[in-house]
């Protein structure tokens, strides 16, 4: 079985490594993000998925425009069964979809989340379920036919990272399955009446504010650690826990002081606040912090 992989970040390099490692399963190209300049000193790296292919002596192409006549002619030249697209960046044109069955791993129970960041999603919506849909790719975003869905369960203090861990090992897996059984399962029309869409992460998505408490944890989860979470004043907050969702308390007030960490009231709920990072400082235990801001109780944290 011959194989084109399109794909940019971790998640997608954990899967084209799966393939290369399963016999009878030959990754012919690779299609990736071209290389981008990382950290403050901009030094330009390549994405994971090209690590991975040079690994395996596998060839790269990282075009800027996979619709460009030229690219789409490229690829057109190279024979494969099945093309499996990963957190790959770019739209398919036409020309690709009809080159070979292209199969996209989206980590959301389609057509739930489409687009950029449905894990983000799960966790700011609170959701107890979540998994990874195997689809047969077509011109809109994420919305083909449904090969095979695998679904977890989601705890209520999840974060982000580990979450994207179980999901790579179940996008993995499935991955193989479907390439395995393809002719075995039946597609499945979307419903698109049951259709949501999530958009790209930004750094400003990182604000919260003493609201309301769940609303705030949730962010923590899902932007932990990038963007992170931070109040209106910079003031990051880098350890919390969500008490409870259901007292009215004026906004930001110190309700409670421990001996190593504070509770801090919302308009609805309560949440611990265990470390910060004061802006352009170092990460501090949140005691030090309100002593050295000469914060007490009936204080307001900002």
């Amino acid at each position: 079985m011959k194989i084109i992989f399109m794909g940019t970040p971790e998640y997608a390099g954990r899967i084209l490594e799966k393939i290369i490692d399963t016999p009878n399963m030959e990754v012919v190209a690779v299609y990736t993000q071209p290389d981008k300049p990382v950290g403050r000193k901009k030094i330009l790296t390549p994405p994971i998925v090209k690590t991975v292919a040079l690994k395996n002596g596998i060839l790269v192409y990282q075009p800027q425009r996979l619709r460009e006549a030229d690219v789409v002619k490229e690829l057109e030249k190279t024979e494969c069964d099945y093309i499996v697209v990963a957190a790959y960046g770019q739209i398919l044109p036409k020309e690709i979809l009809c080159h070979a069955p292209c199969i996209n791993l989206h980590a959301s129970i389609l057509p739930q989340y489409r687009g950029a960041s449905p894990i983000q999603q799960t966790l700011l919506n609170g959701d107890t379920t979540t998994g990874v849909t195997a689809m047969l790719m077509e011109e809109g975003l994420d919305t083909g036919a449904i090969i095979k869905i695998e679904a977890i369960d989601v705890s209520s203090d999840e974060m982000v990272e580990p979450l994207f861990e179980r999901l790579t090992v179940v996008a993995s897996d499935l991955t193989i399955d479907v390439l395995k059984n393809f002719t075995s399962y039946a597609q499945q029309k979307q419903n698109e009446s049951l259709a949501s869409h999530c958009k790209k992460i930004t750094k400003q998505d990182g604000e919260v504010t003493f609201d309301d408490a769940e609303e705030t944890f949730n962010k923590y989860r899902a932007f932990t650690p990038w963007p992170g979470v931070y109040l209106a004043s910079g003031l990051k907050l880098k350890k919390i826990e969500l008490l409870e969702n259901k007292s009215q308390n004026e906004s930001g007030k110190i309700m409670q002081i421990d001996k190593d960490a504070i509770v801090v009231g919302c308009k609805k709920g309560s949440i611990k606040i265990l470390r910060v990072q004061p802006e352009s400082k170092n990460e501090m235990d949140v005691l030090s912090y309100i002593n050295g801001k000469r914060l007490n109780l009936a204080d307001t944290l900002s």
